[in-house]
């Protein structure tokens, strides 16, 4: 659904006063990247018994194998290009590992496909998903991917979505975990990356950083409001 859709959509919906929609800032479409697991480069999940799931740690669907790695709860609260709430709107997501390995694609995960998974929003627009926190790959800033589409129908026939982004990770944050054990080289591919070179972000970042709270004994949790 394009903007105009939305914003039709968004008519009917509780929202915000005038002066508020107006200023609204729709999150930039970004790539899906390589890995997206979604049917349009190599594997499919979305159409898979077992996608819809809060807790992506473990793999589905008669595959084994669980992500390790500091906890991290993603709310992701999802809104209509006026920002108005956008409640059945099915989000996947999708993100590395604490190694920076994808799923179903990198060397060693072909036979595994956690860290992947779909949830339809609230009445607030809100999805929540129970994962850990992702490596750093040499070249790209700590990122979380996602998908929006209208409907939970749309999203596991591997339909359009509607927008197509990613969300990043605060630095402060992304240092404090990979000085755990666990991360591989994170931190040291953090070291040579930033948001301003990163590839995705270097062209603006506002609307994609996600506020974090915790620490790395009890884990984090990232929030993001995500107008589409």
């Amino acid at each position: 659904m394009g903007g105009a859709g939305l914003a039709a959509m968004a008519s009917a919906l509780p929202g915000r006063a005038d002066a508020a929609a107006a200023a609204c800032t729709e999150i930039p479409s970004e790539t899906a990247g390589p890995y997206p697991a979604d049917g349009s480069n190599g594997p499919n999940v979305l159409t898979q018994s077992g996608i819809v799931r809060s807790d992506i740690r473990s793999s589905f669907g008669g595959l084994s194998g669980t992500a390790t790695g500091v906890p991290l709860t993603i709310k992701l609260t999802i809104e209509t290009s006026s920002c108005a709430p956008f409640p059945g709107a099915a989000v996947y997501l999708w993100h590395c590992n604490a190694t920076g390995g994808y799923s179903l694609y990198s060397s060693g995960l072909s036979s595994v496909n956690y860290l992947r998974g779909v949830q339809v929003a609230d009445s607030s627009g809100l999805v929540t998903f129970t994962s850990i926190f992702p490596g750093c790959y040499s070249g790209r800033w700590p990122h979380i991917h996602f998908e929006i589409y209208r409907t939970l129908a749309d999203a596991t026939a591997a339909g359009d979505p509607v927008k197509t982004s990613q969300l990043a990770l605060p630095a402060d944050v992304c240092r404090a975990v990979y000085a755990t054990s666990g991360y591989g080289s994170s931190a040291s591919n953090l070291s040579r990356v930033s948001l301003n070179t990163d590839m995705v972000f270097s062209d603006g970042y506002a609307t994609q950083l996600a506020t974090v709270t915790g620490n790395t004994t009890s884990g984090y949790t990232a929030t993001l409001t995500v107008p589409a």
